[in-house]
């Protein structure tokens, strides 16, 4: 598997340690920005309207104009086109408010496209999450939103590598079950799938929300709902969802050992492989 990553900046390829952006780039100084991280299979990028979709909800909630889909397209084919296949891995495309000042106020030169493309290895077959005492604000002005503002997950994902788990699970400040720092989770209870409602301030997952139809078509309830972090404690199965995970299992949360993949989990690991296998942007 190659280690390089392909990245093209504002119309041009750049080497990956090359700098590109300019040291007043709102992206640089604030965090503004947003951003969508896709799956490539066999050179492809998977769900590719839905990933769109997002990322124009992403910057109405910051403030900014809708992406330039044809800038970002052009950023597309450069990376993909710039070396052999990419069979398994992560497309990254970033939008940020563009140049502006040493403060929260924005400039109007106009928005910064960043496309990344890299080969990735799979994931094991089943992942040990940690809690962590750290909380989402379910009403923050960026609840629910992809922004570039990740240092919250850098914290926490630290926080749960320092305990042997790969992956860190929040609560909200109702004491509800959230998310991981870069997947959705759902649970296993008495043989229904139950994940948080979006009102409980998860991302509003790409993988999750297919993760939901194809279960759901497969004849697998699914419900959306609040659950308290408690749930971790009694619940029967956990599983993550992201964009190269797709349905991950769970074999530990803290120090409680779960069957991985359980049976129902096992059900929507089938749903998803038969589903995805039909279309490229479902």
């Amino acid at each position: 598997m190659s280690n390089e990553v392909r990245v093209w900046v504002d119309g041009a390829l750049v080497a990956a340690d090359q700098p590109a952006l300019a040291a007043l780039d709102h992206g640089v100084t604030v965090g503004d920005g947003a951003f969508e991280t896709c799956k490539i299979v066999d050179g492809q990028v998977f769900a590719a309207d839905r990933h769109y979709a997002r990322l124009d909800r992403t910057l109405a909630g910051l403030g900014l104009p809708p992406a330039d889909r044809e800038v970002i397209e052009q950023g597309v084919a450069a990376v993909l086109g710039a070396g052999p296949t990419i069979g398994f891995g992560r497309l990254r495309y970033t939008i940020t408010a563009g140049l502006g000042p040493l403060g929260s106020d924005r400039g109007d030169s106009g928005m910064t496209y960043i496309v990344t493309a890299a080969e990735v290895p799979p994931f094991a077959p089943s992942v040990a999450v940690a809690t962590v005492p750290w909380t989402r604000n379910e009403r923050a002005a960026t609840a629910g939103l992809k922004t570039t503002s990740y240092a919250d997950n850098v914290i926490a994902l630290a926080h749960a590598k320092a305990r042997g788990a790969s992956e860190a699970i929040f609560g909200n400040n109702r004491g509800e079950l959230c998310e991981a720092t870069g997947s959705n989770i759902f649970v296993v209870v008495g043989g229904v799938v139950r994940t948080p409602a979006l009102s409980s301030a998860p991302l509003a997952g790409i993988t999750r929300e297919l993760t939901i139809e194809w279960a759901r078509a497969a004849g697998i309830e699914v419900v959306e709902e609040a659950l308290p972090m408690s749930v971790l404690e009694t619940c029967d199965e956990v599983f993550l969802t992201g964009t190269t995970r797709d349905v991950h299992p769970v074999h530990r949360v803290d120090d409680r050992e779960l069957p991985a993949p359980g049976p129902v989990t096992t059900r929507v690991q089938q749903a998803w492989a038969a589903a995805s296998a039909t279309e490229i942007n479902p």
